[in-house]
Parts: structure tokens; C-alpha cells; sequence
């Protein structure tokens, strides 16, 4: 009885021993820099969105790896690729990760609105609005920090993608991620041209003569060039593009000093209007309507103060920045002129034909003068 008794307490430290050698002593931030590194194939682009220093993102590769027993990463040249044990280990640490988030936002609903931090990511058009709506925001919740990024849309899709911020807005939500969407504004482009162009004079301008016009345009991969491209395809025009712009800015600088025409949202071109500095020539079928959405991962658990800030832009953007006040609802008259207001992407109303647009705003041209929306069909 007495070895049978010495043998169950060996096999006991057996086991024990056994459990603490495979132990793993994984931390947050060796998956946090992990996912951050996997996601840009770059030490030295995630040690900056990280705000650390590359050898300590690296220090935290090396001991996560040396944790799990696997390589992560193997290095071709001078670019770096996930190993297939690297793929593996991504897809659950984006799963611990989220399930930490969620364990933050049910937290932070304990304490209400008091307190909290809201990230959200805007297009580089988007810019010229959003600053306005986080400063009313803030002075409502003055507890609450507010980190702002503003990016063009290829990087917004991936922070969607890799769900890093709580929410993005954007104009037509992305194809290939599942995404909740509502549209809170509309978003009309507008042709802009030099203050002295031809057009400026002329009314009602047949579509067909901008072929004899050259157009800057955004990068591949911009929302405003593929609504540009699909809008003049749907009316049978050639496009004759001129050179690349990066930036919306570098768009208004180069139609002033002439260089070709340009379609930009109209929050972009305000101040420009007003200075006289540009110009929307009357022609006909424009602006070309789109909107304005939020948008997060569909399913992810948003924080109180993410909750408050995502019914504040469906239900006040719009009459704050007065886009569109005959579509303010009433008490008689229901809300009519946007799309629902949080819908899954696939039933987004934002599809991929553009109809001419009927807009209920006036703009004006250089000379003060109202310019005529485009005639109904």
C-alpha cells in the first residue's frame, strides 16, 4: 500500500512538472505587436503605429516565437512573409484580442459615458467635416478621449478588415469586408474647373463635351476616381485623365493653376467657392449623388460612448451641417431622403449604377448666381 501510494505521488510531480515546462507565458502586447507587424509586413511601419521603438517590436516577435516553439515570420530579400505556423497563430490572436476588447467595452458600460475612448478613422475628404462633429461630440461627453485618424480608403478597409478602431467613415462601404453601415449625409460630387474656364459662362453643358477636357484624378483605389469612372461609363464618355493626385488639396491647387478639371465632394471645395478660387460649371447630370456612412465590423460590441457617438451622426449630422434640412424628420412627415439608417452592407442603397442627380441644395458660382440643378428625366 505504502508503494502503491509513493508511485501516485510521483506520477503527481510528473504531471506538475510536465504542466509547468509546456506552459506558455504569452502576453497582450507580444499579440498585440505580433497582429500589428503581420498586418503591415514591416517592422518598422508597426513599431510607428505602435509607438515604439523597431527593436523592441522585434524583441516581442523573438519572445512570442520562442513561447510558441515556431517561426512566424521568414524573411525573402529585404521583405518579410507569414510562415504558415504565422497564419495560424494570426487568426487567434485577432481572436484574443477582439474577445479583450469586448471584455473593455462591457467594462466601460458599468461607468456609463462618463468616461471611455472612441477610435474612429475618416476618408481624407471626410476631414473637412468630421473635426466639427467631434468637437460638439466632446463638449457633450468632455470625459471621453477621442483618437482621430485620417487616411485614405485603401488603409481605411484594412482598420475595418483588422478591426483596430472602432469605427470608419467613409463613402460606399467596401465589397469584400462585413461591414454594418449607415448613411447619415449626403456626399454630392461636383465638377470643379478654374474661376476663369469657358465653362463658367455657359449654361446647362452637355456631358459630351467634358471628352474634350482632362481630368486629375485620386490614386487606384480611391472611392471618388471609381465613382468618377463608373459615372462617366454609365453616360458612354471617354475620360481623358491627366496626372495622379495623392491628396484632395493637391487636386484644387492643380484645377486653379490650370492643369485640368477635377470632381471632388462638395465639403472639399467650400472655401474655394466662396474665395472664388474655383468654379462648378453648370453641366448637366451633375453632381453625381452619393452619401456618407459609418461603419464598423458587423458583430463587434461597441462601447457606450462608441453607441452614442454612432447614433449622434444617424440622427444629428445631417441638420447640424445643414446638408439638407427639408429632410429633417417632423412630426408629420417622416424621414424620407436618406437611406435606412443602420443596415448590413449588402442591402446598402449605394449600388454601382449612379442615376443623374436631383438635389434639394443651390449652388452658386463665382458670380453669386445660383447655378440650376441638372433637369429631371
Amino acid at each position: 500500500m505504502l508503494i502503491l501510494l509513493q508511485q501516485r505521488l510521483e506520477l503527481r510531480r510528473f504531471d506538475e512538472a510536465s504542466t509547468e515546462t509546456d506552459a506558455m507565458h504569452v502576453t497582450l502586447r507580444q499579440l498585440e505587436a505580433f497582429t500589428t507587424v503581420a498586418r503591415h509586413l514591416s517592422f518598422t511601419r508597426a513599431a510607428n503605429e505602435l509607438n515604439l521603438s523597431q527593436p523592441a517590436v522585434s524583441m516581442q516577435i523573438k519572445q512570442l516565437e520562442s513561447q510558441l516553439g515556431q517561426a512566424l515570420f521568414e524573411q525573402m530579400g529585404k521583405k518579410i512573409y507569414l510562415t504558415e505556423a504565422g497564419h495560424d497563430v494570426r487568426q487567434y490572436a485577432r481572436s484574443i484580442l477582439q474577445q479583450v476588447d469586448d471584455l473593455k467595452a462591457g467594462l466601460e458600460s458599468l461607468t456609463g459615458l462618463e468616461r471611455g475612448t472612441l477610435s474612429i478613422s475618416v476618408a481624407t475628404t471626410a476631414h473637412y467635416f468630421a473635426p466639427k462633429l467631434l468637437s460638439i461630440f466632446y463638449e457633450r461627453y468632455p470625459g471621453v478621449n477621442v483618437k482621430l485618424d485620417v487616411t485614405n480608403r485603401e488603409s481605411l478597409i484594412s482598420q475595418l478588415e483588422n478591426n483596430t478602431v472602432d469605427m470608419v467613415i467613409m463613402g460606399r462601404p467596401p465589397e469584400d469586408v462585413d461591414v454594418e453601415s449607415g448613411a447619415f449625409m449626403e456626399n454630392p460630387l461636383v465638377l470643379i474647373a478654374p474661376a476663369d474656364h469657358p465653362f463658367t459662362r455657359e449654361k446647362s453643358i452637355q456631358l459630351k463635351r467634358l471628352e474634350n477636357e482632362v481630368f486629375l484624378v485620386r490614386e487606384e483605389g480611391s472611392g471618388t476616381r471609381k465613382a468618377m469612372e463608373m459615372f462617366f461609363a454609365q453616360h458612354g464618355i471617354r475620360m481623358t485623365t491627366g496626372m495622379e493626385v495623392s491628396s484632395d488639396e493637391a487636386i484644387k491647387r492643380s484645377v486653379q493653376a490650370g492643369l485640368g478639371l477635377g470632381i471632388m465632394s462638395r465639403d472639399a471645395v467650400q472655401n474655394e467657392l466662396q474665395l472664388g478660387l474655383l468654379s462648378v460649371p453648370d453641366v448637366l447630370h451633375f453632381p453625381i449623388m452619393r452619401h456618407w456612412y459609418v461603419m464598423h465590423r458587423k458583430g463587434k460590441r461597441l462601447s457606450p460612448v462608441a453607441q452614442a457617438f454612432k447614433g449622434f451622426l444617424l440622427e444629428e449630422a445631417a441638420p447640424i451641417l445643414n446638408k439638407d434640412p427639408s429632410s429633417r424628420p417632423s412630426a408629420t412627415q417622416p424621414q424620407s431622403a436618406a437611406p435606412p439608417a443602420s443596415q448590413p452592407h449588402a442591402e446598402s442603397p449605394v449600388g454601382e449604377k449612379y442615376a443623374p442627380a436631383k438635389p434639394k441644395y443651390v449652388l452658386t458660382g463665382p458670380d453669386g448666381n445660383p447655378i440650376p440643378p441638372a433637369p429631371r428625366k
